[in-house]
């Protein structure tokens, strides 16, 4: 049996992550006299980034700035402004004022952007596992197909898993907001739709499924008083900067407690302001025409959910007084967010190499390499679940395009034949070799 082609990285995921690094190794080899190869596996058909929640006017939560290059290298042919210049859209954005573009926008340029470096990725093959190559120099990447691919260093860029209350199974008529517009063409002249979630994709769901169906009361259950605004004012962002990222890594525990703490209001459980703002409009609104159909039950949460012959029977309880109130749906959306795949759930035996602190979480330097036995001289490489070490940007797009260049960096850095002379990549502002 021939020996599998060997790589520089293989990437497993082609989220926005592992594009943004298939980007800066592109435009790294484009300057190299000795290019990084590399091959990502993919195991959806074709790009896509949380599709099921493309809302036509849900907008992005970062900057345009923040897309896939723009932090890294800001004269790159990957920017958005290069996207927009394309689509012939550039002066018209401008006209705009808007640093927030559409979230299907920003779909259209990470598959604009994942086009031009489809050489790179292959689609439709899941990884089934990771085996070390005796030696401890390459790992043996196994796909669906049957295919191996054998590595120098995996980058791990899996993302994030939907996550649903203890004991909720998701089915026709239950679902997460992930499977939204999957799904919802399914549903016709509803009576009654429930969601649950205090978060941005909560709000966005009830407004989208309250405009949608006028005939239908949509309620909305979570477990605080109102909808929080997110905190996305000037100093609060600082927590998002590239350098607070070496910041947070070298603090102690009870520093990192303490930031994560601090700032969870800038991206967990919370709602853009605007949007906020026009639920309440709706509901206020209702409230004077004596119509309401939308609901919202706050300080409140699903003590149970039954399955029924047409739909679901939500039972939402008062947590203040106890009161139970019976609301019979024809289908209920959970917006209770996401959790990072485990890291290394598809390295098999490889998973066992990986050294882990007293909580048993991964270790992980600050280039994002996962410590490993001595015998393994490979590398693991995350992209996400390292927000124990590196903090709240770990799997989010603000620092995307810094991170993907800092761990090139360390990839090429640490190829014990590397020729002098090697361009130099741009991490943060600061050349480095």
């Amino acid at each position: 049996m021939a020996e599998p082609a060997v790589y520089d990285i293989v990437g497993v995921g082609f989220g926005p992550s592992n594009l943004a690094l298939a980007i800066a190794l592109t435009e790294y080899n484009e300057r190299a006299g000795k290019p990084v190869t590399a091959q990502f596996l993919e195991r959806q058909p074709r790009f896509g980034w949380h599709r099921g929640m493309l809302i036509d006017d849900a907008t992005m939560q970062v900057s345009f700035l923040k897309d896939l290059v723009t932090m890294r290298n800001p004269t790159s042919r990957f920017t958005f402004l290069c996207y927009l210049k394309e689509r012939g859209r550039l002066v018209d954005f401008i006209n705009h004022k808007n640093l927030f573009p559409l979230r299907i926008e920003f779909h259209d340029y990470f598959e604009w952007a994942a086009a031009q470096v489809d050489d790179l990725v292959a689609y439709g093959r899941d990884v089934v596992t990771v085996t070390p190559v005796p030696g401890g120099e390459f790992f043996d990447v196994h796909d669906s197909t049957g295919e191996v691919f054998r590595a120098r260093n995996i980058v791990l860029g899996t993302g994030l898993r939907p996550t649903m209350p203890e004991g909720v199974v998701s089915d026709e008529h239950i679902w997460h907001n992930s499977e939204l517009l999957h799904r919802i063409d399914t549903v016709e002249d509803p009576r009654r739709l429930v969601v649950v979630g205090a978060g941005q994709s909560g709000a966005e769901v009830t407004a989208f499924l309250h405009e949608r169906f006028p005939q239908a009361e949509v309620c909305g259950v979570f477990s605080r008083y109102g909808y929080s605004p997110s905190d996305d004012s000037s100093f609060a962002n600082r927590i998002f900067d590239p350098d607070a990222v070496g910041e947070f890594y070298a603090a102690p525990e009870h520093v990192k407690q303490r930031l994560m703490g601090y700032h969870a209001n800038t991206n967990y459980s919370v709602v853009d302001i605007d949007l906020i703002d026009e639920l309440y409009r709706r509901e206020y609104q209702e409230k004077v025409r004596g119509a309401r159909r939308l609901r919202l039950f706050n300080a409140a949460r699903p003590a149970q959910v039954l399955r029924t012959e047409n739909g679901v029977r939500v039972t939402v309880e008062t947590l203040t007084t106890g009161e139970r109130t019976v609301l019979d749906a024809d289908v209920v959306v959970f917006a209770t967010g996401y959790l990072p795949a485990d890291p290394v759930g598809r390295l098999g035996e490889v998973a066992g190499y990986c050294l882990r602190d007293d909580s048993g979480r991964l270790r992980v330097d600050r280039d994002y390499r996962v410590w490993t036995v001595d015998d393994l001289r490979c590398g693991i490489y995350l992209q996400g679940g390292t927000e124990h070490t590196h903090g709240i940007t770990s799997s989010l797009l603000s620092n995307t395009a810094v991170r993907v260049g800092e761990i090139l960096d360390a990839i090429v850095s640490r190829r014990v034949d590397e020729p002098t002379g090697q361009p130099e990549l741009v991490v943060s502002g600061v050349r480095s070799k």
